[in-house]
């Protein structure tokens, strides 16, 4: 008998054990995951008890989001309104019952809803309630500027985005087609469903071929190891065999005996091509590493929202040794290459900035509803990419682009501008891929750019359609201060 009333009670604790740790697994170390859960609607329902916090822009004054009653007593709740319509509708994101979260909405729902800290959780957990009010936020965006962005789109499916190089502060985030966040719990069928997929953000999670604008990767690898100069000369003439396979210049063009800086200049595919085969795998994928590829960007947004750049087969990303990597032509940005727009303006920051790679933000700080500081976002270094001379140098060559070279149309009066073009080839050569990636004033940076269009016809170029865009952001940032 008493062995048998052991094995009931050896049984029943090891049926405790279980409840408990299945119940820890998704009250504490999957919490998260469980509270972000669209089909879980329960926190957004006790959160609709109290007001959001509010979502500003970079002046602190324009509201991107707000919350608004509804309803009185005790049936009293509030609901998301975006002021600012479709303005910021990719970075801002969206929160509703219907919808669940997204963009900062979702990655900065803690503070939004007043949960600051652990101990504060615990206090609502114990009393069963939860805060009063939301802690407001006010973010890095810079309202004119992204008008400025979205008018030079002109309704055309592409992305742009601009960063300060010395801080990371994001200023622009520009995605096109784009929708209004207040229409989200009553159209969001029709807006996933809607052609071009307004509601995906193409500066974050789009993957395009780059283009030319990738040899700035390449030369930052070629000038900061040491093996090349800007004026070391290589062999430019078109049908340069690369990997065994002749490879062309654009228009088949014949350069001869060619610098770095006027390979840059002129965007000749062979030189940069050959440089790529002599640094190796190993070099490039060093240094495309030091700018942040092969890894989603290091920003205060959903991990859903973010995917990585580099060299992909399928969905899978190629490391140095993969022999299915061309070097030769991932120098020059073809290949496998696929790259979002904000890791090209993360490009172009870190070679303004010195070469040194700062982490991407959003965020500017959150400040409670009685005026406390309660988070301040400060700069913070993600990596050291090159010497600052490499930076300089790669800098003055990128400048000779804009003054003589593809990419004059991004050219401002009195303010010297760094850059450099990209035209790939999609839908196997029936569009292109135009872009443009830049930074400005050279001597002392205080912004970076990448731009690109989707699908363009094949005789517009990264030069013709993508560099003036960035001129008119570069001039809006700059005049706006």
């Amino acid at each position: 008998m008493n062995r048998q009333i052991t094995h009931l009670f050896t049984l029943f604790v090891l049926m405790f054990v279980v409840l408990v740790g299945f119940s820890s697994w998704w009250s504490v170390i999957r919490a998260d995951e469980l509270e972000d859960n669209t089909a879980n609607r329960r926190p957004l329902l006790e959160e609709q008890r109290i007001p959001r916090g509010i979502i500003f822009a970079s002046d602190g004054r324009t509201r991107l989001a707000e919350s608004v009653p509804v309803g009185e007593g005790g049936a009293r709740r509030f609901v998301r309104a975006y002021p600012e319509g479709s303005l910021f509708a990719h970075a801002i994101g969206y929160s509703f019952v219907e919808r669940g979260r997204s963009g900062l909405e979702k990655s900065r729902n803690d503070e939004l809803v007043g949960r600051t800290d652990e101990f504060d959780t615990l206090i609502e957990e114990i009393t069963g309630g939860v805060a009063k009010e939301g802690d407001d936020v006010r973010t890095t965006l810079d309202p004119e500027a992204q008008r400025t962005a979205l008018a030079a789109l002109a309704g055309r499916p592409g992305s742009i985005v601009a960063l300060e190089p010395q801080t990371g502060r994001i200023r622009v985030m520009a995605s096109l087609p784009d929708f209004d966040p207040n229409e989200v719990p009553d159209r969001f069928a029709e807006l996933n469903r809607q052609d071009g997929s307004p509601i995906f953000n193409r500066a974050t999670q789009a993957r395009y071929p780059p283009g030319s604008t990738f040899k700035v990767v390449t030369a930052a690898a070629a000038l900061d190891s040491g093996r090349f100069t800007p004026d070391s000369v290589l062999d430019g003439n078109t049908g340069k065999p690369i990997s065994g396979v002749p490879l062309a210049n654009f228009g088949n063009q014949d350069f001869g005996p060619t610098t770095l800086t006027d390979a840059l200049t002129n965007s000749v595919n062979t030189v940069w091509a050959q440089v790529g085969e002599q640094l190796g795998k190993d070099t490039m994928f060093d240094y495309m590493e030091r700018f942040g590829f092969n890894d989603e960007p290091p920003i205060d947004y959903p991990p859903e929202q973010l995917t990585a750049s580099g060299e992909f087969a399928g969905n899978d990303l190629l490391g140095p040794g993969d022999d299915e990597v061309d070097v030769g032509r991932m120098a020059i940005g073809q290949d496998k290459l696929q790259v979002t727009p904000l890791q090209m303006a993360m490009v172009a920051g870190a070679v303004a900035n010195d070469g040194k790679l700062m982490k991407p933000r959003l965020i500017e700080r959150v400040v409670s509803r009685d005026g406390r500081v309660r988070d301040r976002v400060d700069p913070d270094q993600s990596a050291q990419v090159m010497k600052p001379e490499s930076a300089r140098a790669l800098g003055a060559m990128m400048s000779r682009v804009v003054e003589e070279g593809s990419g004059t149309a991004a050219a401002l009066a009195g303010t010297p501008v760094a850059g450099k073009t990209g035209t790939a080839e999609v839908q196997s050569g029936a569009a292109n891929q135009p872009w443009f990636i830049a930074f400005a004033p050279i001597e002392d940076p205080q912004i970076a750019v990448a731009v690109t269009l989707e699908q363009r016809p094949a005789d517009e170029t990264g030069g013709q359609a993508a560099a003036p865009l960035a001129k008119q952001v570069i001039e809006q940032v700059l005049s706006g201060g």
